[in-house]
């Protein structure tokens, strides 16, 4: 093919073929995208008069569209005097192809202000525009010009316009697509489905399954895996496997949708499990975001020998460039979490330093590490480089900035776009808070666009660690009154604000209303914010009581607040229960006899307090007295 054409077209001056001639040499030059035989053939026919044909000009049109040269394929569309659906066609192909959105519909509206008709080949093409920038309204209007061109039944169309309304969040009007559908092949199921799992309707989504089997169309690996994906979104792991293991040959999108569904329910053991198993089998090799979840898990388990060795398979099969770019941000944080601060900044090193998501994972890991001197060092040459700020920048460095920074970090929020993310506001909320100023933090709360549960929980929590207790129930009002349901944190937030202001009979009466009024399990948390609210009001006894009936087994935390405050409010007969309790989970820790011993020397009980330095001695908890040289005179 490349011969013949070069055969006929290298000389434009002596080119001289027939109608059907030049349309093979066009045919063969569309085919092969060869641009510059098509610019030699388009020579020629301007030098014979014939490029005004529209048959020539579109075959040209199409040449030059499909060889990404825009500039000269609109030209010659403008030169046309009739331009057909065909050349609009390929400019409409080009400007799909290549995500540019706006310029598709432009390109429609002009194909039909020009009065050329739209066929089902322009159509998915317009409406996948319409869909990629949720244009909802132009859609509609898409849709009404495939009725009354009467494609409303062409299954490619329908089809497209599905993806349309569900991308758009109109699922009534996909629903009404489908159903008036003539046929429907197994990508109209699909979409349905995927549809409704982007669209937070879950159960329905699976609902689909059904239909489409007594509609006799076969589940292929995409509806399983959106299946899957639906089942994991519900949280419902175990019938996610369960469809896994109905998949024939499984895809690695079927493994990383499993691995993800486990990694979101905290089950990362299994994640990892399911991780060797795809390796093992050998017919799946893992992509960027299947190692980038794995390693995620990882660094929830702390599992850093298996991250090590991710590490290096992940280098064996993808190369090094392209592994870093996308899951080198995972391996970073997850060195950074095991305290490997060298391995860290060598994948630091390794990443795209223009890229902003290299230097949030270096921050991120810097602060995990405990070091937020040396994140914000980082953050600085993050601006230095003139690397754009994102709103995880912000989000991730805030929590480290001393109040000039921070107030800094507000001032450039305000000016940019940032001001509406919610994400940015709440960790300005948790800055003003833990710096001490809740004024700040309360405005900067009041005027938040939009607020989400985070919102709630972070100014709650602000005015609790400042005795403001009255305020953050006053809060939990306010937001349970706008339809706001709370959740577990936001009780731990209210019931530590009631803790550090006194408020035990408002804390008492809000934990037995977590199960009551909100069908919410206490956890262990919550029951040991009850415990220090009593212990810090001196109501020892009744703490102790509380304990006792606790659903979980109390830990040394537990126990340990009660010794605490018994020492501080001189309980005896309390403090010898706790440290009773105490001892028993750690028989060799020295400071529980102390702190006993000590109670019992304030009481006056020689005795009692002489007993428990020989329990001490006797079990090797005692240091040897030690002895001074000075003043010894030698």
């Amino acid at each position: 093919m490349g011969s013949w054409l070069r055969s006929h077209t290298a000389t434009p001056k002596t080119l001289s073929l027939f109608p059907s001639e030049l349309n093979s040499v066009l045919q063969a030059c569309s085919a092969s995208k060869a641009l510059n035989q098509g610019k030699q053939v388009h020579q020629q026919l301007v030098v014979n008069g014939s490029h005004r044909n529209p048959f020539f000009a579109t075959k040209l049109i199409q040449i030059y569209a499909d060889c990404d040269d825009l500039h000269s394929a609109q030209l010659l569309l403008h030169q046309v005097s009739q331009p057909n659906v065909f050349a609009f066609t390929s400019i409409l192909g080009f400007y799909s192809r290549h995500g540019l959105t706006h310029q598709c519909i432009e390109t429609y509206a002009e194909l039909r202000f020009k009065g050329v008709l739209p066929d089902g080949y322009v159509f998915p093409k317009v409406l996948k525009a319409c869909a990629q920038s949720a244009c909802l309204k132009t859609g509609a209007v898409v849709h009404k010009d495939v009725i009354v061109l009467g494609l409303k039944f062409n299954l490619h169309v329908c089809n497209s316009m599905l993806d349309m309304y569900f991308k758009c969040g109109d699922v009534g009007s996909a629903a009404r697509v489908f159903d008036e559908m003539a046929e429907r092949d197994v990508f109209s199921w699909n979409s349905m489905m995927s549809g409704y799992v982007c669209n937070g309707l879950l159960e329905r989504a699976v609902e689909v399954l059904g239909f489409m089997r007594l509609d006799g169309c076969e589940p292929d690996v995409v509806t399983w895996n959106t299946v899957m994906d639906a089942y994991c979104r519900m949280r419902l792991c175990c019938e996610a496997s369960r469809v896994f293991e109905q998949i024939k040959d499984p895809n690695v999108i079927s493994w990383t949708t499993l691995i993800s569904g486990y990694s979101n329910v905290g089950r990362h053991d299994v994640c990892l499990g399911i991780f060797r198993k795809m390796v093992n089998a050998g017919m799946v090799f893992p992509d960027v975001d299947a190692l980038s979840g794995i390693l995620a898990s990882c660094r929830s388990l702390g599992a850093l020998a298996s991250g090590k060795e991710i590490h290096g398979y992940g280098l064996k099969i993808i190369s090094g460039d392209a592994f870093y770019k996308s899951a080198g941000a995972a391996l970073l944080t997850l060195y950074a979490s095991c305290r490997r601060h060298n391995a860290a900044e060598n994948v630091f090193h390794t990443m795209d330093k223009s890229d902003v998501v290299t230097w949030n994972a270096m921050i991120f890991g810097l602060i995990d590490m405990g070091l937020g001197h040396l994140a914000l060092e980082c953050f600085r040459q993050m601006q230095g480089r003139g690397v754009k700020i994102d709103h995880t920048t912000i989000s991730t460095i805030l929590p480290v900035c001393d109040l000039r920074c921070g107030k800094q970090i507000h001032a450039y929020v305000r000016k940019t776009n940032f001001n509406c993310m919610i994400p940015v506001y709440n960790a300005l909320i948790h800055m003003y808070s833990i710096r001490g100023c809740i004024a700040y933090a309360y405005s900067s709360f009041s005027t938040m666009v939009a607020r989400d549960l985070v919102s709630w929980n972070t100014i709650i929590g602000g005015f609790g660690i400042h005795g403001l207790g009255q305020t953050a129930l006053k809060l939990l009002r306010e937001m349970s009154d706008l339809g706001i349901r709370p959740d577990l944190v936001t009780f731990s937030s209210a019931l530590s604000a009631c803790s550090h202001s006194g408020l035990v009979d408002d804390g008492i009466e809000l934990f037995y209303r977590m199960t009551k009024d909100f069908g919410l399990t206490p956890v262990k948390e919550h029951f040991s914010c009850v415990v220090d609210m009593l212990a810090r009001a001196g109501r020892l006894e009744d703490a102790f009581h509380f304990i006792n009936q606790m659903p979980l087994e109390p830990d040394k935390y537990i126990w340990g607040a009660l010794l605490a405050a018994c020492q501080e409010h001189q309980n005896v007969s309390v403090g010898k229960l706790a440290a009773e309790k105490l001892i028993s989970l750690e028989p060799q820790e020295a400071g529980h006899y102390v702190t006993l011993s000590n109670i019992y020397s304030k009481a006056g009980r020689w005795n009692d307090a002489s007993r428990i330095r020989k329990m001490m001695e006797g079990q090797g908890l005692l240091k040897p007295s030690g002895h001074s040289l000075v003043g010894t005179g030698s």
